[in-house]
């Protein structure tokens, strides 16, 4: 168990954070309580996880092949990643600095799965701008549906309030599903867990970071979402929980926070509203290329420090 301590505390920093991409607008708007939030956030990651979280497991572990020293090294060097990227202030992706550990790792294997690569690469491309269209459709048919209903302000509430339950419930449902492979599947990869295992270790790692410090991330972080009004809120919550639900069923882990970013481009679009600085877009392509690139890094110098031998003098 304490050779998993590195993907177990992956999951769990990735719990912390990303909870606020789904029930952050929700908690810091005050229309949800945040242990209401986090239950549910933690049983929809886990059954997630448990139901739709193998075709990722089986693409990242794919990649290479692992010894079981090398599965903890790449765990503590995406792990390493995710923390120096967030004291840096860049959007940071626990799947691009899983995949750039891996990456490390099958450059001293001399080994790696090109196309498996390549599949990755573009899913992440493709995950702000499936966020921006989708945001795009979702606003409009939702804005149409709404119009029809002729509601008034107390029922308007109640009806927010739900949606948002809704939302962030299948958004938490597709965060397990996606990124549960991003905590266990270098395990997977070494022989260590099972898939079926995999998944509940990963999917119980970051339930528990979503129980355990979420709280303050969820109502703060959560607060760029709610300058949106609450109706755009949801349509954002709603269209990367699709966005990365469909890359779950790819089978590759995307970043949720560069599909809430897509997400909010996309209404801002709709409304003619800018939503989104040059600066935050170069950020993320910065993190497209030093993330996975630093992760690498990581594993290759940690391999190395192991494998270090102390020679006596005479």
């Amino acid at each position: 168990m304490i050779s998993l301590l590195g993907g177990i505390f992956l999951g769990w920093s990735l719990g912390a954070n990303d909870a606020a991409n789904v029930f952050g607008s929700a908690v810091s708007s005050r229309m949800l309580k945040f242990w209401t939030a986090a239950i549910l956030g933690a049983s929809f990651v886990l059954v997630g996880a448990l139901l739709a979280g193998q075709s990722g497991i089986e693409t990242l572990q794919g990649l290479t092949s692992f010894t079981s020293d090398q599965a903890i090294i790449a765990s503590i060097a995406a792990a390493c990643t995710v923390t120096l990227m967030t004291l840096l202030g860049l959007p940071v992706s626990t799947s691009q600095a899983v995949v750039g550990a891996i990456l490390g790792v099958g450059l001293l294997n001399r080994q790696l799965n090109v196309a498996g690569l390549e599949k990755v690469v573009v899913c992440w491309i493709g995950t702000p701008v499936g966020g921006t269209v989708l945001a795009v459709i979702i606003y409009k048919l939702l804005a149409a549906i709404v119009n029809r209903m002729n509601l008034n302000i107390f029922q308007s509430d109640i009806l927010a309030r739900l949606s948002l339950i809704a939302a962030g419930s299948y958004g938490a449902y597709a965060l397990g599903a996606n990124n549960v492979a991003n905590v266990t599947a270098v395990f997977v990869g070494a022989g260590m867990l099972s898939v079926s295992a995999a998944a509940l270790i990963g999917g119980l790692s970051i339930g528990l970071g979503i129980l355990t410090f979420s709280k303050r991330v969820m109502e703060t972080v959560g607060k760029k979402l709610v300058r949106l009004d609450p109706f755009s809120a949801l349509v954002v919550v709603l269209a990367q929980a699709v966005t990365v639900h469909i890359y779950a069923l790819v089978g590759v882990p995307v970043s949720t926070s560069q599909a809430v970013i897509g997400a909010v481009l996309g209404v801002g679009i709709i409304r003619g509203v800018n939503t989104i600085q040059r600066r935050t877009l170069v950020s993320i392509f910065l993190a497209w290329f030093v993330t996975p690139l630093v992760a690498s890094i990581f594993a290759l110098a940690f391999d190395f420090v192991t494998h270090l031998h102390y020679i006596p003098s005479h």
